[in-house]
């Protein structure tokens, strides 16, 4: 508990709080890692159902998996850690979050400025004419797939598949608020998918304090980690703001 006291403290005197996040901020909220005996790539073969040649080559097939990763993400609601990081940014300590998640919780937890390393599955696009909509229960159940309605292309969840750049925009932010924020917290990530997790290693080098929370230790614990909290963002995140609001 006196970790969590002093990270609170840490929050208070610097500010400047930017977050890192991963799947284990979604896992309580409904949405298992991908990786892992739950995950989606025990199931799907990550190269056969989730790489862009293979949704050029047969999209029904890969919007099988599509469908499936839509239904878990419509049915998952902010998990208590989503809902502390929101309370973050409204006390005023919270400068953006950088998340590789797909799922858009933290916008629906009531964050602003959220930088989308990997996507968001909640919008379709069309890889032709980069037309973009937002994904709902109605078009995830269209057989075989839904399509673009200005060139008829399949279209594809806005995510950044297997074979795919990150989008400059959003790398250019995540770099931005990397370099410029006091305090890193790495929340949830297993620290091992590049180019993402090179983001930490930036906000360090830049002077910023780093405090990770994750239910194991990971290439970052021992690396550049001032504070680790280990255990479940949805316990620990609470505990922090309690001394940070009380």
């Amino acid at each position: 508990m006196e970790k969590y006291k002093e990270v609170a403290l840490l929050i208070r005197d610097l500010g400047h709080v930017v977050a890192f996040t991963g799947a284990g901020i979604s896992v309580d909220a409904g949405i298992p890692a991908f990786r892992g005996g739950q995950g989606l790539w025990e199931k799907y073969d990550p190269m056969e159902y989730a790489h862009i040649n293979s949704f050029s080559r047969n999209p029904a097939k890969v919007w099988t998996m599509l469908r499936e990763m839509a239904q878990v993400i419509f049915e998952a609601k902010p998990s208590p850690a989503h809902l502390a990081l929101s309370e973050l940014e409204h006390l005023g300590f919270l400068d953006a979050v950088i998340t590789q998640n797909v799922d858009g919780l933290h916008q629906i937890a009531g964050n602003s400025n959220v930088i989308e390393y990997h996507g968001n599955h909640r919008r379709l696009i069309c890889p032709r004419c980069s037309a973009k909509i937002p994904f709902s229960e109605d078009l995830a159940v269209i057989s075989p797939f839904p399509t673009c309605d200005h060139c008829g292309e399949p279209l594809k969840p806005d995510v950044v598949l297997f074979g795919e750049q990150i989008p400059f925009s959003e790398a250019a932010r995540a770099s931005e608020a990397a370099r410029g924020c006091r305090i890193l917290m790495i929340i949830g990530t297993s620290g091992v998918v590049y180019p993402a997790a090179e983001l930490p290693y930036t906000a360090h080098s830049c002077g910023a304090k780093v405090v990770e929370i994750n239910v194991s230790p990971t290439p970052f614990t021992s690396s550049i980690c001032d504070y680790f909290l280990e255990g479940s963002a949805s316990d620990i995140l609470p505990r922090v703001m309690q001394y940070l609001s009380g």
